[in-house]
């Protein structure tokens, strides 16, 4: 099983026009930047780890994250997908995602995007009210926002995905599920919704906004997935929600504990050698250290490899985010499981009633639902 293994590729465009207070992305504050030097960097490092880790399965997705990759003209990224296809072959309806803000972005070149092999945009809203804007560092406005959303579905996207963010500082039920309804009108096919936490290396970090207490963040969350589910969308990870089945391709190999290249300033990767071994991969981080070491062919700033013991813990760290079950059988083949063992997670998640198992389907309890975060901390 282990050659069916999708394989996706991330792409890390660093830069941004500013770097936003909650953000602890590999994202640098930049105006400054060669774009034909970066990308002629990207197709390097694609090709050194096609190389070296003798890759030859097709890809399954393309994701262009950051940072901010619509600082990139139209032209840039048609050329870095154009040269990608010289490099490896891509499977059928190829899912290629783009990260957008809607204040660094010309609107007009959504559909210059598009035209360049782009299929799937996700809109970093965050949210529509303009003093929430304010806070979080945003560059746009709430009109401007759905002024994005709107372009975007005029230049053809019928599949893109709205990033907002909830428990905002001082912001009432009413205030985010007015938001979360604003962004549903809007009708995107996917909807990242996710609550605002003050992560370390950050400025909301060390200078803390007042944020709504968590039992107020509860109630917000729970009526605002009670909102999302009236209006058809359906939630498959613990924030994503999508319409129509047009869940994030990309997304879903990732938490599946698929493979994926990681290129680009800081990026990260996960592969699987024919021999089942599993490496993580970390590109160096600083894009000026980046640009050099491209010179010298040596972007690679760690390499880990996974131990066969722990190879289950990771598969199901990331597995269980995903809502549907999982099916014990038909595992990969270098994951080794003893499901005898009392002392494992499985075992101590089914005995706290987080998990069950039944004919060798292991799916999540309303209980393990609502609790993940205390289930994924049993397989840390």
């Amino acid at each position: 099983m282990l050659h069916t293994i999708p394989l996706s590729l991330y792409i890390h465009i660093p830069w941004c026009v500013r770097k936003c207070p909650y953000c602890d992305f590999n994202s640098h504050q930049s105006d400054d930047f060669d774009q034909a030097t970066y990308i002629e960097c990207l197709l390097a490092d694609l090709k050194h780890d096609l190389e070296h880790y003798q890759i030859q399965r097709p890809l399954h997705s393309i994701f262009i994250g950051g940072g901010t990759p619509s600082l990139f003209t139209a032209d840039s990224i048609t050329h870095l997908l154009q040269s990608i296809a010289t490099l490896c072959p891509l499977e059928p309806n190829l899912e290629i995602t783009m990260e957008a803000n809607p204040g660094t972005i010309e609107h007009d070149n959504f559909a210059a995007y598009r035209d360049g092999g782009v299929n799937r945009l996700s809109l970093g809203i965050q949210s529509f009210a303009s003093e929430q804007l304010t806070l979080l560092g945003r560059i746009h406005s709430g009109a401007e926002a759905i002024t994005a959303i709107e372009t975007v579905k005029n230049s053809g996207f019928d599949n893109f995905n709205c990033d907002l963010m909830f428990g905002l500082p001082k912001q009432s039920i009413k205030a985010g599920l007015a938001d979360l309804q604003q962004a549903i009108d809007l009708a995107p096919s996917h909807i990242s919704w996710y609550q605002l936490t003050l992560e370390p290396n950050t400025v909301f970090y060390k200078k803390p906004p007042r944020l709504p207490n968590e039992d107020l963040i509860a109630d917000m969350h729970d009526e605002g997935q009670r909102l999302l589910a009236d209006h058809g969308y359906e939630q498959y990870e613990i924030s994503a929600y999508a319409r129509n089945g047009q869940q994030s391709q990309h997304n879903v190999n990732y938490w599946q504990f698929g493979d994926y290249l990681g290129i680009g300033a800081g990026a990260h990767g996960k592969i699987t050698l024919t021999d089942g071994t599993v490496k993580r991969t970390r590109k160096t981080r600083q894009p000026e250290s980046y640009l050099t070491r491209s010179k010298q062919h040596n972007v690679l700033a760690k390499e880990t490899t996974i131990s066969s013991e722990q190879l289950p813990f990771e598969y199901f760290l990331n597995r269980l985010r995903l809502n549907n079950p999982i099916d014990l059988s038909n595992m990969p083949t270098n994951i080794q499981l003893n499901l005898e063992d009392k002392d494992s997670p499985i075992q101590q998640a089914i005995a706290k009633k987080l998990l069950i198992i039944n004919q060798k389907i292991l799916k999540k309890t309303e209980l393990g639902q609502r609790f993940l975060n205390d289930l994924l901390t049993l397989f840390i």
